[in-house]
């Protein structure tokens, strides 16, 4: 008997496939679930998945190897899709893949098969990191493939087959959960001109529910990475734990936007990312402190390709891997303390500090200083102006200009 290995969550859709594909391949099926900080999530698999029709369950602890690998580097990079999405499903995917094809080559399976539907990002992300990575396995997209049109259509076909799903008719919302983030996509959500419900939010509070004193934190980076909380060495992971625990109590993170899907339509989604949001704040206001004008605004650029090639599953690239260089390089005195205060959704600066800080206070100050001649400027500004000059006379000689 063939085998296929399925990128398994144990939710609607991945519950389904298992079934769906040995009805329809007679392959055995192989489930793997990957461990990204999903927590309580991970608990029922084991039995789910073999009751639905699975051989085996792998469930693969990656948290770390997430935050490390993948998390960090986009954070580094300062990527953010759109101004606003914070990546956190899209960096997941890649990962996953990774994990879906090493266990493939392990148990000889001859596919690979993902929940992930035709209109979606995530087929891309799972299909390009295979391709790059074994491309003589075979993938399998049943939401591509199969009859069921609706997620409606899903939750009747796995009754049908006394399947238990973790979504009703009543709360149809597609939900994606790691240490960095959860979003809700689906349901009432599908119209933009509706605010989410109060209690759609797992990881937080809505931020007119936190509390009325602020939290402030201490953030130290080594390279660009964040190693330290309140002046005590943390790992990522516990970090990342922490941190989400801290935002979503002061109702931080919470992003409601429509997107430009790279299939080519518009999606509304709400994402919470509490911690993610407190780092990206705090590493940019390190970076303010330690790049020079040139670096940090041509790492700006840098940061809108970096988020397309993460968005877009192109983390196995060439191109990727060249954007890390740079970024790395521009990381090397990213070093530092960084204080946050976290009050009702608003994550703002509270101070910053790092022994290669590029601001130096005697050149800076509106006081009395003896480093920096004034006199100076207007040279510098008669030469910086000296093109517009020559063009406004040229106007003026030649009559463009009255």
């Amino acid at each position: 008997m063939k085998k296929v290995v399925l990128a398994y969550s144990g939710g609607l859709d991945t519950s389904i496939i298992i079934p769906w594909l040995k009805e329809t391949y007679g392959y055995e099926v192989i489930a793997m679930s990957a461990d990204l900080g999903q927590g309580e999530e991970l608990a029922p698999l084991q039995e789910k998945a073999i009751k639905s029709g699975a051989s085996k369950l792998y469930i693969e602890d990656l948290r770390e190897e997430f935050l490390t690998d993948f998390v960090f580097p986009t954070l580094k990079a300062g990527a953010v899709y759109e101004g606003s999405y914070l990546l956190g499903t899209s960096f997941a995917r890649p990962l996953i893949a990774r994990r879906l094809v090493e266990i493939a080559e392990k148990e000889g399976a001859v596919a690979i098969a993902h929940g992930a539907t035709g209109k979606g990002n995530d087929q891309v992300r799972f299909e390009l990191s295979v391709k790059a990575l074994n491309p003589d396995l075979e993938i399998i997209a049943p939401w591509r493939l199969w009859n069921l049109k609706s997620r409606e259509d899903c939750i009747d076909y796995a009754q049908a087959r006394g399947i238990p799903v973790p979504v009703t008719k009543d709360r149809p919302y597609s939900m994606d959960r790691n240490l960095w983030h959860l979003s809700h996509e689906g349901g009432d959500l599908e119209n933009p001109w509706n605010e989410p419900k109060r209690d759609l939010y797992l990881l937080g509070v809505s931020p007119e529910d936190a509390p009325d004193e602020p939290t402030y934190l201490e953030l130290g980076f080594e390279q660009g990475a964040p190693t330290s909380l309140n002046g005590e060495k943390i790992a990522p992971v516990a970090l990342l734990e922490t941190l989400n625990q801290l935002g979503g109590k002061n109702g931080i993170g919470i992003v409601d936007m429509v997107e430009n899907r790279l299939v080519g339509m518009k999606s509304r989604g709400v994402y919470e990312t509490p911690g993610g949001t407190i780092l990206y704040m705090a590493h940019q206001a390190l970076e303010r402190l330690t790049l020079d004008r040139l670096t940090l605004h041509y790492k700006e650029q840098i940061a809108l390709k970096y988020a397309e090639l993460v968005y877009d599953g192109v983390w196995y690239s060439p191109l990727r891997e060249a954007l890390d260089a740079f970024v790395n390089v521009t990381q090397k005195n990213a070093t530092g303390t960084v204080r946050v205060k976290l009050y009702k959704g608003n994550c703002t600066l509270a101070g910053v500090k790092s022994p290669y800080s590029l601001y130096n206070e005697a050149f800076a100050t509106f006081g009395e200083d003896g480093v920096y001649d004034q006199k100076d400027a207007g040279g510098f500004i008669n030469l910086f102006g000296l093109p517009l000059k020559v063009r406004a006379l040229m106007e003026k000689e030649s009559g463009l200009r009255k």
